[in-house]
C-alpha cells in the first residue's frame, strides 16, 4: 500500500512538472506569435544585457539624430531591459503629443528623479493621474496665468535694471555674461517664487549639481541587477547629497514664511509668492487632499530650478549666436533703438512691437532648446503609431533638438536665421511640431510664458544698451559653441565678452 501511495505522488508530481511544462512553452509559442504579428518600428543592433545603452554617447541628441537619418524617424530601441521609442520628426512628435497624448501622458517611474524630487511628487516628474493634474493646476492655476506672469513685471523689470547697471561699472573689462543672466533669471524665479532673492556660490554650486545629477546616466532604471555600478560610481551618493542639501534649504524657505505668518507679518494676496499660495491651500485643505509638506518643497524645486536653469541656458545661447552672427545683431539693434526711442530701458510694454526679437528668440530655441530630448514618457496602454505597434509601458523619448534641425522641414537649418519665423505662424507654445523647446499636450511645461518674457526683457535691453563684443581680439567664428552633457543643453565654455555702451 505504501508503495503504491509513492508511486502515485511521483506520478501526480511528474503530471504537475509536465503541465506547467506545456504552459510555459504555449505561453512563449503564443507570445512570439503575437509579437511576430506585431509590427514594431525598426531598430538599431543590440548587445546582449545592456541592448543599445553603448549608443548614447556623450551627446545622446546627436546620437539618436545620428541613428534616426539610418533607421527612420521612429525607433525602437532597448536601454538594458526597457523599450525606449525614440521620435526624431514632427510627424512623430504629433502623433504622440496630440493624436495620442493621453495614452503618453504617464512619466516612467525614474530613480534620480526620485531621490532629488521627494519620490517624483511634483509637477514634472509625478505619474499621469488625478495627484499630477491637482498639483499641475496649482502652479497654472496660481502662478503661471496670465494676470499673474504680468503682475510680476516690476519685478522682471527692477531686475533687468539692475543687471545693466552692473554692465555699466564693468567699465568696458571682460564681464562673463553666463554668470550675469544666470543671477538676472535666479532672482526674478526667487523673488516670484520664495519671495526674495537668494545669492552666494554655494546656491550657485547647488544648483550646478542638482542638474548635473539629474542628467547622469542610472544604470539601474535600465538594468536593475546592476544597480550596483550607480553605487560604486557614486552616483547614488551624489543623488542623495544634492537631495538632502536642497531640502535642507527648502525647509529654510518655508519655515522663513511660517514664521512671519506666526508673527502676522503675511503678505497680501496681490504680494503672495508660491510658497505662500501653497502654504493657503494646505492650510485651507483646497484642493480636496492634504498637500504634504514634501509635495509643496517638491512644486517650488520644480518651478524655481527648471525656471532658473533653463531660461538662463537660452539667454547665453541667443547672445552667443548673435555674436557670431553682425548682421542678424545689427538688425535687431535697429530695432530695439527704434522702439526704445530713447528711453532708458526697454519696458515690457514694448517687447509686442518687436518682431524680429521674437524672432531670434524662435531661432535660437529651434537651434539649442533647452532640454533637447524632452522629459521622457511612458505609454499606458498598447498603441498604433505611423504603422507601428508600440506596446505599453514603453518609454518615450522625443527629440526635439533633431526636429529643429529636420532639413525636411528647414532651410539650410545649421544657419542661425531669425528672417525665416518673420512671416511666419510658427510658434513655440506645442501647437506646432516643428518646434518643440516647451513640449505638447498634457506634460507639456506650463511655464512658457513666465520663462519667454524674462528671455525677451533681457535680451531687448543687453542689446539696446550695448555693443557686445569677444575680448583680446578674438573673431567671432573662433567662439566655442562646445556643449555640456547635461539634461539641460548648456554652452560648455561661460560667455566672456565686452560691452561697450552703445549711448
Amino acid at each position: 500500500m505504501k508503495a503504491m501511495f509513492s508511486l502515485l505522488q511521483t506520478y501526480f508530481l511528474f503530471l504537475v512538472s509536465f503541465i506547467i511544462l506545456i504552459s510555459v512553452i504555449c505561453f512563449k509559442w503564443v507570445s512570439f506569435r503575437l509579437k511576430m504579428k506585431k509590427k514594431l518600428p525598426p531598430s538599431p543592433p543590440k548587445l546582449p544585457i545592456i541592448g543599445n545603452l553603448h549608443q548614447l554617447g556623450s551627446s545622446p541628441h546627436r546620437s539618436f539624430q545620428a541613428l534616426s537619418q539610418k533607421h527612420g524617424p521612429l525607433m525602437l530601441m532597448h536601454f538594458g531591459s526597457v523599450p525606449m521609442l525614440v521620435a526624431s520628426s514632427a510627424e512623430a512628435a504629433k502623433e504622440i503629443m496630440k493624436t495620442h497624448d493621453l495614452k503618453f501622458a504617464n512619466r516612467p517611474k525614474l530613480r534620480i528623479p526620485d531621490t532629488l524630487v521627494y519620490g517624483s511628487c511634483d509637477i514634472t516628474f509625478s505619474p499621469y493621474g488625478e495627484f499630477w493634474r491637482q498639483v499641475k493646476s496649482i502652479a497654472v492655476v496660481h502662478l503661471l496665468n496670465t494676470a499673474r506672469v504680468q503682475s510680476f513685471r516690476q519685478v522682471r523689470e527692477k531686475e533687468t535694471s539692475l543687471m545693466i547697471e552692473t554692465i555699466e561699472k564693468s567699465h568696458d573689462s571682460v564681464i562673463d555674461l553666463s554668470e550675469l543672466t544666470f543671477w538676472l533669471v535666479n532672482n526674478i524665479v526667487c523673488k516670484v517664487a520664495l519671495g526674495r532673492s537668494y545669492q552666494g556660490l554655494k546656491f550657485t554650486d547647488l544648483l550646478a549639481k542638482f542638474v548635473h545629477v539629474m542628467g547622469a546616466l542610472c544604470v539601474g532604471n535600465f538594468i536593475p541587477w546592476l544597480s550596483w555600478i550607480d553605487r560604486l560610481s557614486g552616483l547614488d551618493d551624489k543623488a542623495r547629497k544634492v537631495a538632502k542639501e536642497f531640502d535642507e534649504f527648502l525647509e529654510g524657505v518655508v519655515e522663513e514664511h511660517l514664521d512671519k505668518r506666526r508673527k502676522g507679518e503675511g503678505h497680501s494676496a496681490k504680494d503672495q509668492d508660491l510658497v505662500d499660495i501653497l502654504l493657503d491651500i494646505q492650510r485651507d485643505d483646497a484642493i480636496g487632499f492634504a498637500l504634504q509638506r514634501d509635495t509643496i518643497k517638491a512644486v517650488i524645486l520644480d518651478v524655481f530650478a527648471a525656471g532658473t536653469d533653463t531660461t538662463y541656458a537660452s539667454l547665453v545661447w541667443s547672445i552667443s549666436e548673435l555674436i557670431r552672427h553682425p548682421r542678424v545683431m545689427k538688425k535687431l539693434q535697429q530695432e530695439v533703438t527704434e522702439v526704445g526711442q530713447g528711453k532708458s530701458m526697454i519696458y515690457e510694454t514694448d517687447l509686442e512691437k518687436m518682431e524680429y526679437l521674437k524672432a531670434t528668440i524662435k531661432e535660437t530655441l529651434r537651434l539649442y532648446p533647452a532640454i533637447p530630448l524632452l522629459i521622457p514618457r511612458e505609454s499606458m496602454q498598447d498603441v498604433k503609431i505611423m504603422g507601428y505597434d508600440i506596446p505599453a509601458r514603453t518609454q518615450v523619448i522625443v527629440n526635439a533638438w533633431a526636429i529643429g534641425r529636420d532639413p525636411t522641414l528647414w532651410d539650410e537649418p545649421e544657419e542661425f536665421k531669425p528672417e525665416r519665423f518673420l512671416n511666419s505662424s510658427i510658434d513655440y507654445k506645442g501647437l506646432h511640431f516643428e518646434l518643440l523647446p516647451f513640449g505638447s499636450g498634457r506634460r507639456g511645461c506650463p511655464g512658457v510664458q513666465f520663462a519667454i518674457v524674462m528671455f525677451e526683457l533681457a535680451l531687448a535691453n543687453v542689446l539696446y544698451k550695448f555693443n557686445i563684443s569677444l575680448p583680446n581680439g578674438v573673431e567671432e567664428k573662433d567662439l566655442d559653441m562646445s556643449e555640456t552633457n547635461s539634461i539641460t543643453l548648456h554652452k560648455k565654455q561661460p560667455l566672456l565678452v565686452k560691452a561697450t555702451p552703445r549711448f
